[in-house]
């Protein structure tokens, strides 16, 4: 009888431990960063935001039309990325999802290399032909991809820095799902050569091993 009590307190305390394990676990941040300050009458900013009373909800706030307008891709990457966020529609505040248009020009319009801080991505191919890929954190940084055709869906695990390389001659459309109201998007060339203030040219020079006048023309070019 003892030896049942004891596995049954052994339960309990697991149990226990389970929850508070489950319950002390941080929520996702939905913005960059959030410094802690001392006095609350000082905060300007919360993590998500406020609600609206539940009882003046209308349609709208759930609802958002133009996905089926092609986005303007006349620019130096050759695509356009429609996003459908909490800022769009403001019902999707703390749900935890987004959704996302991507358009590409024929012929090598891209998505270039860039991650998602806060949402792993779900993509899904409706038209034309897209090289896709991301890359493993370190040490093994190894990269994987494949040729998505239309109905093809790949995923990109949250926080890895991918693409999508429109390899076709004619247009392509893609739809992409993201597991945050706001997975927040870091393009890599754009965040290195064009940060502001600009990245100290010395830093950049050793960890590229490239010349100080090619730096330079590509924070230029950023």
């Amino acid at each position: 009888m003892k030896g049942i009590h004891s596995i049954l307190l052994a339960c309990f305390l697991a149990s226990a431990f389970a929850c508070f394990l489950a319950s002390a676990f941080d929520p996702s941040p939905l913005q960059d960063f959030c410094v802690a300050i001392d006095d609350p009458n000082n905060g300007v900013f919360v993590n998500g935001k406020f609600c609206k009373d539940p009882k003046l909800a209308v349609a709208e706030d759930f609802f958002f039309s133009g996905l089926n307008k092609p986005g303007n891709t006349s620019n130096r990457v050759g695509s356009n990325v429609t996003t459908v966020n909490v800022e769009k529609i403001p019902g999707l505040n703390t749900l935890g999802i987004s959704l996302v248009r991507i358009d590409y020009a024929p012929n090598g319009g891209q998505n270039p290399p860039h991650t998602h801080p806060r949402g792993t991505e779900i993509l899904v191919v409706v038209q034309g032909t897209l090289y896709v890929g991301f890359v493993t954190s370190n040490p093994e940084n190894r990269l994987i991809t494949k040729i998505l055709y239309p109905g093809d869906v790949f995923v990109f695990p949250i926080g890895l820095v991918h693409f999508q390389y429109n390899v076709g001659n004619t247009p392509a459309v893609a739809f992409a799902g993201l597991s945050s109201q706001n997975a927040g998007v870091i393009t890599i060339a754009n965040a290195v050569f064009g940060s502001n203030p600009p990245i100290n040219l010395d830093v950049l020079t050793k960890a590229f091993q490239l010349d100080k006048n090619l730096i330079t023309y590509l924070q230029s070019v950023f």
